[in-house]
């Protein structure tokens, strides 16, 4: 069994053997190209910072207020503090600032205290079963309920910390964070195509998603990699057939849900096709299986067509593509497609432009988190959070997007 050390230090190793395999045996297989680490944009770096200063100073609460997040910028109403959705994004925004060369010792203080929080959020339900809830447990808070997908994407973020610092701490979290999302796992055989991951944890569940399946898939995949226990490969090929299996509409592109009765929610997200290329990329990295590598430029390339079509892309939540860009810019780490990158500064640059409030420095969208400026909608800490992060990783250098999570 690879050690994490062992595995995090041959990665680079193995890519590159598997590069000269896929050259000289596998006739038409994508091969492995070498990425160019020229420096990144600077603008991007400035524009991720400048966006990042603007949440804090609109939306954090600071010490007096447990170092949370709020919701938005309407205090009139609500809770006094973010769901964990929110806190998670702003979270992982504060990561990617720290992945941005020679700025990001600056953020590495804010990115340790986001990931600690974390367990402001973490409880035990009567009976022993633990999660991170989607509001603030008792004393904070009232709490909430555990979402699976919730505490997948926790996971991801520990293991986006682990990776910055080598400190095992976070990978024993991110080992924690899976263990509650894998229980989401349906196994009732009788089931319409059975399997996938249920959506929340609760009796009454009747979902099983595309994110969820697909986000917890990525997380195994990861802690496969990091630490060579076949038991996460097991995990992450079997939620990752899943999807392809049950809820795949075409190469890259995934239907939202399906219920227990066996209907089908069609609706299509970017961050659903993101999870899935995430997910193939990780594991042809670990496996060095052809294969992962094929389905992930053909989910990419396909799923790339359609989102830039018709201005789909735009509509979408602003937090969906964070999650699909990220997972194309990793896929880019492995095999350099300049469209990729294209893509995402062609909707950073409109969005910069289209949806930022210059006075304040917030982006407003409409109620579904995407689309044109609603600019009577309260500034929201999901959409911030989400444009830190599509600017903090354009401004990351080539060499270290193989770390993007």
């Amino acid at each position: 069994m690879l050690s994490s050390a062992r595995a995090r230090s041959t990665r680079g190793v193995r890519i590159a053997a598997t590069a000269v395999v896929l050259g000289v045996v596998a006739a038409g297989v994508p091969q492995v190209a070498e990425v160019a680490e020229a420096a990144p944009d600077a603008v991007w770096q400035q524009r991720a910072s400048a966006t990042y200063d603007a949440m804090q100073d609109h939306l954090y609460t600071g010490a007096a207020g447990h170092g949370l997040y709020r919701e938005n910028t309407d205090t009139s109403s609500g809770n006094p503090y973010s769901y964990l959705w929110e806190y998670r994004e702003a979270t992982q925004a504060a990561l990617d600032l720290q992945g941005i060369a020679g700025v990001g010792p600056a953020y590495a203080n804010s990115a340790a205290a986001r990931v600690d929080g974390f367990e402001l959020y973490h409880a035990v339900k009567p009976g022993g079963r633990a999660g991170y809830e989607s509001y603030l447990p008792a004393p904070i808070g009232t709490g909430g309920d555990v979402y699976y997908d919730d505490n997948a994407v926790v996971g991801l973020s520990l293991i986006s910390q682990y990776q910055a610092t080598s400190d095992p701490e976070y990978l024993d979290r991110a080992r924690g964070a899976f263990d509650i999302a894998a229980r989401g796992w349906n196994a009732d055989a009788a089931l319409t195509c059975p399997g996938g991951s249920d959506w929340i944890d609760r009796a009454d569940n009747t979902t099983r998603g595309a994110n969820v399946t697909g986000l917890s898939a990525q997380l195994a995949a990861h802690l496969y990699e990091e630490t060579g226990e076949s038991s996460y490969l097991r995990w992450s090929t079997k939620a990752y057939n899943w999807n392809n299996k049950c809820l795949k509409e075409s190469a890259g592109l995934y239907r939202n849900s399906i219920n227990d009765d066996g209907t089908v929610d069609p609706t299509l997200w970017t961050y659903n096709s993101g999870a899935m290329i995430g997910t193939a990329t990780i594991l042809f990295r670990a496996t060095e299986d052809p294969k992962y590598l094929q389905q992930a430029t053909s989910a990419a390339r396909a799923s790339l067509r359609y989102w830039t079509a018709e201005n789909r892309l735009q509509q979408q939540p602003a937090v969906f593509n964070a999650f699909y860009f990220k997972d194309l810019l990793l896929l880019d780490s492995v095999q350099h497609d300049p469209s990729y990158r294209a893509a995402i500064e062609q909707y950073a640059t409109a969005t910069w432009r289209d949806n930022r409030d210059a006075d304040t420095g917030l982006f407003h969208f409409q109620p579904s988190g995407g689309g044109d400026p609603a600019w009577d909608r309260p500034a929201a800490t999901l959409d911030q959070a989400a444009m830190v992060q599509v600017f903090a990783v354009l401004g990351w250098s080539a060499d270290r997007l193989g770390q993007v999570s």
